[in-house]
């Protein structure tokens, strides 16, 4: 895991900016921030060159490509050597969107994304056949409220 690393509040504020709008030219974000194109530019570099900005994304709709179906699912390990085993299986599996270890009665919660119930099962099946799974329980969302919230950094 990375160290944390500190922003100041002009580099925040290019975060929030970007976070917002990732398409937005260096100029526009500039005029927002007050700095200069070449400054902005010149932060943004530095600002990857040190892991603060992973990379530049889209959001894509979910439902628009035809998977309109989510789920939550918590998984538990079985506590064998084969545990390790389990994340880089799910990180395959193109319907998992996202893995987090947590701390609590289970030891992974996954976000899952499908077209429709049936095929969540086949990925659950898919899921509680990796050896070092013993047991799921998923959450079906209803409705998606918000997602993709930029991050918004509090400046040191």
């Amino acid at each position: 895991m990375q160290a944390n690393i500190q922003i100041d509040n002009i580099d925040g504020r290019i975060l929030t900016a970007l976070g917002n709008d990732g398409r937005r030219s260096y100029a526009e974000v500039g005029n927002e921030v007050g700095l200069s194109t070449a400054a902005v530019h010149e932060r943004v570099k530095k600002m990857l060159e040190r892991g603060v900005i992973r990379r530049f994304s889209i959001s894509v709709d979910p439902d628009s490509v035809g998977l309109g179906f989510t789920a939550f699912v918590a998984i538990r390990n079985d506590g064998g050597a084969h545990c390790r085993e389990v994340a880089p299986r799910l990180r395959e599996m193109t319907a998992v969107q996202e893995l987090h270890s947590v701390a609590g009665e289970y030891d992974f919660l996954a976000k899952i994304r499908t077209h429709h119930a049936r095929e969540l099962e086949a990925v659950l099946y898919q899921i509680k056949s990796i050896p070092g799974v013993a047991r799921t329980t998923s959450t079906v969302v209803l409705n998606t409220e918000f997602e993709d919230q930029p991050l918004r950094p509090i400046a040191a």
